[in-house]
């Protein structure tokens, strides 16, 4: 199997899953309970949170346990609205943000009469920031504006964003989740409020991802129930999981630049061959400000789930747009965003690569793709016309 669909989710390290193993056998442990077992439990615990909120250049106390990057984002965004609808109902988003992003939003304005702004993009999926400040206005209260897109790889000029934020004093949410483990990460940089990581997206477990909230953000639990996590996040933790991404984020922290170097030569590889194989293809996302794994392109007269099938068959998985929304026949938001026509976004292909992936991988995909883009190319009457 080749497998090119690192966005939607890694394999967990086996070094990660030999670090949890304990804590579900061994010491299983609630660590709100009083006798010294938990109280064990309750230690490693907050060991975990010191290491996690060091990979984030944050302090322990403005890092809260969830169960992954829509789970924070939908604390974040809903927990600061609610805290702050004293002072404005104005939201600014962007119109290509995770649907964890956009859903919570358009829930907010539905449910609770909270106005979204929905910034556009460039062709290459690029917010200006100058947007951003344009379309402040004195009801705003809430910024969210992801580090790099999903899709198409682009990466966000989030500090700039976060500047003008700051200047504003705009409590600013960050999405997180495809860049945590891929590159450094500063969230006082960065001048946001909320950050939201998940650990299934840097080789760790999957049920398992932080929000840092910044010390002083005003903010409401949107769960109730017990005191865990300063009754921001109430229910028993996730102790192995915790403690797994703890491992994963001090392996991917060591391993980041070594990551960039090598799967930078395969991605542009994988770019340059097919561009050359497959004729009326478009590359998306921007160029240069892109993640060095990640490869968008549009396939013109061919649908994306066509390919992705006898790309299947041939032992290839790659994806057509963000994992969450892969069983919708709607061309992606993001594509559209780009002003990609829809008949073309219907022809899209994300590969994304990982730390196991081998040039022998990239050959067989620019032997296997091009093969059958021409064979679905010979059924399509659009081809035919051409």
């Amino acid at each position: 199997m080749v497998y090119l669909d690192y966005n939607a989710t890694t394999p967990c390290l086996p070094e990660v899953v030999e670090e949890m193993k304990r804590w579900h056998t061994e010491l299983f442990f609630n660590p709100s309970s009083i006798y010294s077992p938990s109280q064990e439990v309750k230690k490693v615990v907050e060991d975990a949170r010191k290491k996690i909120a060091g990979f984030l250049d944050a302090l322990p106390e403005e890092i809260i346990f969830t169960s992954g990057g829509t789970e924070s984002a939908n604390i974040a965004l809903t927990g600061s609205a609610f805290a702050m609808k004293d002072k404005g109902n104005h939201i600014i988003t962007s119109s290509i943000e995770h649907h964890a992003v956009l859903n919570t939003c358009k829930f907010l304005e539905k449910q609770f009469g909270f106005r979204v702004t929905y910034l556009p993009v460039d062709r290459y999926g690029i917010i200006d920031p100058e947007d951003v400040k344009k379309a402040l206005t004195e009801k705003t209260i809430l910024i969210s504006i992801m580090a790099a897109n999903n899709e198409i790889g682009t990466i966000e000029p989030i500090e700039e964003i976060g500047k003008i934020a700051k200047e504003s004093g705009i409590t600013f949410h960050c999405d997180g989740v495809q860049v945590a483990g891929k590159i450094p990460v500063s969230v006082k940089k960065l001048n946001v409020d909320f950050f939201s990581i998940s650990a299934h997206k840097f080789y760790g477990p999957k049920g398992i991802g932080a929000l840092y909230i910044r010390k002083g953000t005003r903010f409401k639990p949107i769960m109730h129930g017990g005191h865990q996590e300063k009754g921001l996040r109430p229910g028993t933790e996730n102790v192995p999981g915790i403690i797994g991404m703890a491992k994963a984020c001090e392996i991917s922290k060591n391993l980041m630049a070594e990551d960039a170097s090598r799967e930078k030569i395969l991605r542009d590889e994988l770019e340059n061959n097919l561009v050359e194989k497959i004729p009326e293809i478009q590359i998306n996302g921007h160029p240069e400000k892109r993640l060095y794994n990640t490869l968008n392109l549009c396939v013109k007269y061919v649908e994306g789930e066509s390919m992705l099938l006898h790309l299947d068959f041939e032992g290839i998985c790659a994806s057509s747009g963000s994992a969450c929304t892969s069983g919708s026949l709607e061309p992606s938001h993001v594509l559209l965003a780009l002003g990609i026509p829809p008949e073309v976004a219907h022809g899209s292909l994300r590969f994304s690569l990982g730390r196991a992936n081998t040039m022998a991988d990239i050959e067989k995909t620019c032997e296997v793709l091009p093969k059958i883009v021409e064979n679905l190319r010979k059924m399509s009457p659009f081809w035919d016309k051409k």
